[in-house]
């Protein structure tokens, strides 16, 4: 469809999206920001690997690593106020940070082996 010079179209800019997963703004400026300085990314790739290693359940873990990368975002925003652009003149809104806690288990650490299939009953698998 050719792009007439009157008519505007919201869904012809494309948002870029990290490993097929739907991240928020304050989610995508700190993927960027971690992913684009070495240190920063090192840091929370040991940081996730720890937590998911210490916690027994895997949404514990989630809730956890979204908790640290909000205080993360806020820090940074202080320290670099146009880190995320999204904050507003009272300061950042709580958003959440599932969606790249979430990725950033899948991208960082090893999939935990699943449970062997049981035998169901009367000895037929």
């Amino acid at each position: 469809m050719p792009r007439l010079p009157w008519f505007y179209g919201c869904f012809w800019l494309r948002r870029r999206q990290v490993g097929g997963v739907s991240l928020n703004r304050c989610e995508q400026a700190i993927y960027d920001y971690v992913n684009s300085h070495r240190e920063e990314r090192q840091y929370w790739q040991d940081k996730v690997r720890t937590i998911l290693a210490d916690s027994i359940e895997s949404p514990r873990a989630v809730a956890r690593i979204a908790s640290e990368l909000w205080r993360y975002y806020e820090e940074r925003c202080a320290v670099m106020p146009s880190f995320g652009g999204t904050e507003r003149v009272s300061g950042p809104r709580r958003t959440s940070t599932k969606n790249l806690a979430e990725f950033l288990i899948r991208l960082w650490t090893e999939p935990k082996p699943s449970a062997p299939a049981r035998a169901a009953p009367g000895g037929y698998p």
